[in-house]
Formats: structure tokens, sequence, C-alpha cells
């Protein structure tokens, strides 16, 4: 029996989508303490699309209340020693596993309460209480696997000597370099065989020159001495070591040119299902540069950047394995592009090499490394949110926000410079160091906001609606008088121009509503701006 375990993370849709798709029968694993989870409802969509029969291990047992443990022992075993409170509690939680699955549109039951015609039913699905931690319950699962594959699976599950593999992983080794996790489901691969791999720019032919598996009983992620075969059958999960694997594609048929078969029409054959793949791993013209250990987490951590991020976070080079100096040079060319804040590396679970950091240090591009997606992507934001608003400050002096303002005759506190009025804003926001004009007066300037007040307090905005007392300083033209140049007859406008409106759009585009950007439009007509 082999299994395939897949990340819970939900970024990680490729890596289960192509793990329910390999799989003959599944294990969908649903928290009992919190029952089912996003990645868990796209998990049971995607068992039920394929029509791969699957059994619900309700994990997490052993977190209710006062649970006995028995270590390793069949669940119902585990039950009878428990309280009767502890009981009730798995009782409520499962139930209520079972209505959530109800509302997917999945029948199940506790798999020993189930009846003849329950196991008859293909939609019925068996529950099974499980403790990772403890083992309880495991007995359980390894006995409904076995039923389900004697009762539903046993045409499908005979062994037949064609070869049937699929590329699951291609991952960087120390001492072995690009290595290739390949689950041989049929048939055999054996040392020295002529492969052919798919990759971006076509297919590769390369020698088998090693098939290596973990110890019994160990994972093929667990650092150890792996075991060196000359033959593997299927079906099982071997480590191959090839030249040329570096852009090899997860997810891709493997296959071998036998004896009497024509190299072109195995290549043709490999290369089918690659369109998916490639759009999935495009790249933009401006954007960081994303590396990670896998290229099913590079898929996966694309896929976050692309839809999961507001807004997307564009991509312009990737790659797998450790960060070197070229890396490094490769991205740099972001800062000659007029685009530093995408001299950036996002490193997932990758190493990085020391002259690359001293190179990144010289050539101001930034590194942010991370064994968690959320993290790189909050670091990231971090630096996003500090470089913008950076950005804004050096454009403070240039961008004017839009507004209109009347001022309000009855509150004229000082006529000359500086002359402080009551208005009320009619359109717009009016902000500290607005310079303002009348318009109707050949645009005459009346000066700088330099502060606003409302009820006694100093604030930096006004926005529409609002009656809030400004004082204008003119320096250069500090004779000009209100009753005199202007009164309250003429309407003060933001002395708006290109410069400032372009500044407007690149720095502070969410601070503005859509009416006030049409306010924009408006005073672009006023001010014949082009």
């Amino acid at each position: 029996m082999l299994v395939i375990d897949t990340p819970g993370h939900e970024s990680f849709t490729n890596l289960r989508s192509r793990g329910s798709s390999l799989c003959d029968v599944a294990i969908l694993v649903v928290d009992l303490m919190h029952g089912l989870e996003q990645q868990t409802i796209e998990s049971l969509t995607m068992l039920r699309k394929r029509g791969t029969p699957f059994v619900v291990a309700l994990n997490k047992i052993d977190r209710c209340y006062d649970w006995k443990t028995c270590k390793d022992t069949p669940i119902r075993d585990a039950l009878k020693v428990q309280a009767e409170g502890t009981v009730q509690e798995f009782r409520s939680r499962a139930d209520s596993a079972k209505l959530q699955l109800q509302e997917q549109g999945v029948n199940s039951n506790i798999y020993w309460e189930m009846g003849d015609e329950d196991w008859t039913n293909s939609d019925f699905v068996p529950l099974v209480p499980t403790s990772a931690i403890t083992g309880e319950g495991v007995q359980d699962i390894l006995l409904l696997l076995c039923q389900i594959a004697q009762r539903k699976l046993w045409r499908q599950l005979m062994w037949c000597a064609n070869l049937q593999a699929t590329v699951l992983e291609v991952k960087a080794i120390d001492g072995l370099g690009m290595t290739v996790d390949v689950l041989v489901v049929n048939g055999y691969l054996r040392e020295g065989d002529k492969a052919v791999f798919c990759t971006l720019d076509g297919p590769v032919v390369t020698e088998i020159r090693g098939l290596l598996t973990p110890p019994p009983s160990r994972e093929m992620r667990i650092k150890s001495e792996y075991i060196h075969h000359k033959e593997i059958k299927g079906a099982l999960g071997v480590k191959l070591i090839g030249n040329g694997l570096e852009k090899v594609m997860a997810g891709t048929p493997v296959m071998v040119v036998g004896e009497y078969d024509e190299e072109e029409d195995i290549k043709q054959e490999v290369m089918s299902d690659l369109s998916r793949l490639q759009d999935k791993l495009s790249t933009d013209k401006k954007g960081v540069m994303v590396q990670a250990s896998t290229l099913g987490a590079l898929e996966a951590l694309l896929q976050f950047l692309r839809e999961e991020t507001k807004p997307p976070i564009p991509v312009s080079a990737i790659g797998i394995g450790t960060i070197h100096k070229r890396d490094v040079t490769k991205i740099s060319i972001m800062n000659e592009k007029g685009s530093p804040e995408y001299a950036t590396i996002l490193a997932f679970d990758v190493p990085v090499e020391r002259d690359a950091r001293d190179h990144a240090n010289d050539v101001n591009v930034r590194i942010f490394t991370a064994d968690i997606i959320y993290h790189l992507f909050d670091q990231f934001t971090r630096f996003m949110e500090q470089l913008t608003e950076k950005r804004r400050e050096e454009a403070a002096g240039i961008a004017v926000f839009p507004s209109i303002v009347k001022i309000l005759p009855q509150h004229v506190f000082n006529q000359k410079d500086p002359i402080i009025v009551g208005v009320e804003v009619v359109e717009g926001i009016l902000k500290v160091g607005t310079p303002l004009c009348v318009p109707a007066l050949g645009g005459l300037t009346v000066g700088v906001v330099t502060s606003i007040e409302c009820n006694g307090r100093e604030q930096e905005t006004a926005k529409k609606g609002t009656s809030v007392a400004i004082k204008i300083v003119n320096e250069t033209n500090p004779t000009i008088t209100y009753g005199r140049q202007f009164d309250a007859s003429h309407s003060l406008y933001s002395q708006l121009s290109r410069a400032s409106i372009d500044a407007l759009k690149l720095h502070f585009k969410d601070k503005l509503e859509n009416e006030d950007w049409r306010l924009v439009v408006k005073l672009k007509k006023v001010f014949n701006i082009i």
C-alpha cells in the first residue's frame, strides 16, 4: 500500500489535485474539533469530481475532554474505556461533522453503525474516529481501505506490466543534484532506462542514473540514507536521478523509450498535457522573483501571490532550489527598469548562499525567506506598505487633492495675510498644504492652506459637507486681502496641475473615492489640463 500525503495549506491546491488524480482510494482528514475547513471542502470536491472512493478520518479524537489514551488500539475498544461525558462530547462533535458533510451533499455515518444498504450505496461515506498522535483508530482506517479495495476496486487494482508513472515533485538534494520524485503505479523502471520527461522547454530524454527509496516505514521527505535499486516495480514512490531534470514539470507522465518504440512519438505523447502547467508558471514583464524548494511549492506560491493576495503581486522570474549570486543579478534589473520595489526575491523553504546575500546588499536587492507562505507574504506586504508611505511623503508636496470650498461670510476672522475664514467643503477633500485659487477671477492665487480647525481641534483634512475654519498663507503675494481682490461670492478651488494629478494617480489612488475622481476630471476642464 502506497500512501501519498498532500499538504493541507489552502494554497497547495495543485498538489492535492495531483494526489487525488493519482490515487485509487483516499483518506479525507477532518479535524473533529473544528469541522470542515475550506481546503477540506476543496479536497472533497476534487474527490467527488473524479469519482474517487474515500473514507473520512475524524482526527484528534484524543482532544475530547478527559480522553483516556489507549495507544494503537481499535477505536471501539478505546471508546469503551472512556467516561460517559467524553463519549457524549465525541458523539456531539461527530454529529456536527456529519451535518457539515450533509451540507456538502455527502451522506455519512460512523462506519460500525452503517447497515448493508449503506455499504452498497456508493454515495455513503464511512467515518472513522482517529488520533494521529496516539494511533487510535489507525487499524480501523487500514481495515476499511482493504474492504473498499476488495468490494469496489479489485479490477482497477490488478497490476499490469505497462509503465504508468507520474512526476510528483522536482527537488534539489544536496549531493545528488536535481531529483524527481516519481509515483510508479504500474510496470517497471530500471536503472539505465532511457526516460522521457516533460519540461517548459520541450521534452527531455535522459538515462536513469539512480533509483532511490527511503528506508522502510520512512517518508521520502525525511532526511535519511536512501536505498539504491536496480529495478522498481509499481506501485511505489521512487526518487529518480538523471541529467537535465531542472525544468521537469510535476504532474506530467514519465515514459520510457522501449526497444521497438519511436522516440519522437514518445516525446509528443509526454508533452501533450503541458498547456495547463504553462499557464500556472507564466511570468510577467515586471515583478518579483519567486524561488521555492520544489515545483509543487512553486506552483502553490504563484497561485497564492496571483489569486489570494489583494492586490496581486506580479512575478517576473521563478526558480527551484538554492538562491545563487546569478539569481540576485537577474532580478536586480528591476532597479534599472524603474521598479525598485520588485528587485525582491521571495524565497520559500530554500537556503541562500552567503555570496548571494552579500551581492544582494551591493545591488539593492531584498531577499525575504520563510518556511510558511503566509509569513513570506506578510514580509513583502510590510515592505510595500513602508515603501508606499515613504513615496507618499515624498509626493505630498506635489500631489494636490481636489476640492471646492465656499467661504462663509459670517465667519471671516482675519482678512489679510494670514487670511482666516470659515468655509464649507462643497466638493472633494480639503487638505493642509492645498493651494487655493479663484478661477472666476482669472485664476487668482489666494494662497496655501496651512491649517484646518473644527470645533477647536486641528485636523489634516476636511471632507465634503463639513464646515471648518482655515488659515491661508500667500508668501508670494502677502498683500492679498479678503473683501478687496476676492470675497464670499467667489468659490475657492484646489489649484491642480498635470504633475499633481499624476502624483495622485501614482501614490494616492486608494485615498480618493469615485466622486473625487469625477471632480478631478471637472477641474481638469477648469484649468485646461490636457
